[in-house]
C-alpha cells in the first residue's frame, strides 16, 4: 500500500532528503554506516551503487537507490511480496512491524490497542526540488563549504544573497500562507532537527542565516567575498537534472512556495519539480514497550523497527531494520536473542530506543551523546581534543562489533 508521500511502487523510495548524512571518518553518522557495512547491509550496498556527488555526505540518486532495493527484494526467491493494506498485526508467529512514519490509520489503531498506549506523532518535512536547467548559473556558483568534499570536487550549487535580499526573503517567508494540517485539530509538533524554514524564521531574523542559509566557508566568485546568506542546492540524480534546496523543508502552500523561492538569486525562473511538504509521522513510545533487541516486552515475538520505533533518519531506520531482522532470525532458530554491544552505534541506538525517558520520548538521530563515554583515564589522556575523543569512541565501537562478529563465526 502506498502513502500520501510516496509516488512510486518501489521499495525504499526516499521521500525526504536524498542524503544518508556524513561520510567523514570518525563522525557518529559515519560510524553507524561503517558498522552496517561490516554487517553486510544490502541497503548500504545499494547506496554505494546509487551515489551522486554530495560533498562529505553520502547522497544518492533516489530512483537508482529504490530500483536497487526493489531488485534485491523481488529477486530473492525466499521472499514473497504481497501488496495491500495490513490493517492489524497477526496474532500468531514472528512479526516485524516496520511500517515507517506514515503507518495507515487502521494499523496504527491496532498497534495502539496491542500496546495499550496512545499513538504519538510529530511532523516531518520534505524539501523542494528544482529543474537544473532553470537555475541561473550566471549567479549560482559551484562550491563545497570550506572546499571540503569526499573527492575534492565542488559538489553543491550556491545561491548567494546580500543583506537586502535576505531581509526581503525572511519577510516573505514569514508572510507566506501555511498549508493546512492533515488533521485540522492537530497542533504540529516538529522534530527539532528538521524544522520548517518558516518555523526557524519565527525564532529570529538571523536564525536562517545561522542555520540552513549559513554562508560560512563559501566565497562568491563574482565579488570575491563571503555572501550575507546562501541557499545550497544538492544534486538529486546521476544526470544532475535536478537539485533540492538543502534544509528548505516547509509547511507553505505550493503557490506561495513558487513565489517566495523565486526571490532567491539564481532561482528567479526556477521550475519546481516538487514542492516542500510537511507530513504527519507515527511512532510508539518505545522505552515503555521495547527491549534493546527491539522486541515488544509483552509479546517478544513482535519486533518494531524503523521510524515507527522512534528513530529519525534513513540510516537509523536501516540499522533498526537490520537489528530486528537478526533478532527475529535468532528467535525463529530458537537461539538466544541478545542486544548489540553497548559500545557500538547499533547497540547505543537500541539502548536509547528502549531506555530513554518514556515521559518525554522523541525520535533521535545517532549522535555521540548516545554512545557511552570513554573510560576516565582515556578522557584525561585525550584532554579537550574532541576529534581525538571521537576517533577513540569510533575505534572502540568497531573493535567491539568485530569481536561480536568473530565470536559468531566461531
Amino acid at each position: 500500500m502506498s502513502t500520501s508521500a510516496h509516488k512510486t511502487d518501489r521499495f525504499a523510495e526516499l521521500v525526504c532528503s536524498n542524503s544518508l548524512k556524513s561520510e567523514s571518518a570518525d563522525t557518529a553518522p559515519w560510524l553507524l554506516k561503517e558498522e552496517l557495512r561490516r554487517m553486510g547491509s544490502a541497503l548500504l550496498d545499494a547506496a554505494a551503487r546509487a551515489r551522486v556527488p554530495g560533498g562529505q555526505a553520502l547522497t544518492v540518486d533516489r530512483d537508482i537507490f529504490a530500483e536497487e532495493a526493489t531488485r534485491a527484494v523481488t529477486g530473492n526467491p525466499r521472499i514473497d511480496v504481497v501488496r495491500g493494506e495490513v490493517r492489524e498485526i497477526p496474532r500468531e508467529g514472528i512479526v516485524i512491524v516496520a511500517t515507517g512514519p506514515l503507518t495507515s490509520g487502521a494499523l496504527a489503531e491496532d498497534i495502539s490497542r496491542l500496546t495499550g498506549t496512545n499513538r504519538l506523532f510529530f511532523y516531518d518535512s520534505i524539501s523542494p526540488i528544482v529543474d537544473a536547467s532553470t537555475i541561473d548559473r550566471g549567479i549560482v556558483f559551484a562550491a563545497s563549504r570550506y572546499g571540503k568534499s569526499i573527492d575534492g570536487s565542488d559538489d553543491y550549487l550556491n545561491c548567494p544573497l546580500n543583506r537586502e535580499e535576505y531581509e526581503r526573503f525572511v519577510d516573505e517567508v514569514l508572510a507566506a500562507r501555511s498549508a493546512p494540517s492533515h488533521i485540522p485539530e492537530d497542533h504540529p509538533k516538529f522534530f527539532e532537527a528538521c524544522l520548517p524554514i518558516e518555523e526557524l524564521a519565527r525564532r529570529g531574523r538571523d536564525t536562517l542565516r545561522f542555520g540552513p542559509m549559513k554562508p560560512m566557508g563559501l566565497t562568491d566568485p563574482r565579488t570575491g567575498r563571503r555572501p550575507y546568506a546562501v541557499v545550497q542546492l544538492r544534486q538529486e540524480n546521476l544526470r544532475a537534472e535536478s537539485y533540492n534546496l538543502v534544509g528548505f523543508q516547509n509547511h507553505i502552500r505550493f503557490e506561495e512556495q513558487q513565489r517566495v523561492f523565486r526571490l532567491i538569486p539564481g532561482l528567479e525562473q526556477a521550475v519546481f519539480l516538487r514542492y516542500g511538504q510537511v507530513h504527519r509521522n507515527t511512532y510508539i513510545n518505545a522505552p515503555s514497550l521495547l527491549k534493546p533487541t527491539l522486541q515488544l516486552r509483552s509479546r517478544p515475538e513482535i519486533f518494531f523497527a524503523g521510524q515507527i520505533s522512534g528513530v529519525e533518519g534513513y540510516v537509523e531506520s536501516i540499522a533498526t531494520g537490520l537489528i530486528a531482522g537478526r533478532s527475529a532470525a535468532a528467535l525463529a532458530q530458537e537461539e538466544p536473542v541478545v542486544p548489540f554491544p553497548r559500545e557500538t552505534a547499533l547497540g547505543s541506538l537500541c539502548a536509547y530506543v528502549s531506555g530513554a525517558d518514556p515521559s518525554n520520548y522523541q525520535p533521535a538521530n545517532i549522535t555521540f551523546d548516545l554512545l557511552p563515554p570513554l573510560e576516565e583515564a582515556e578522557r584525561i589522556r585525550l584532554g579537550r581534543d574532541r576529534r581525538a575523543r571521537h576517533a577513540a569512541i569510533c575505534r572502540r565501537a568497531l573493535e567491539s562489533l568485530d569481536a561480536m562478529l568473530s565470536a559468531e563465526v566461531r
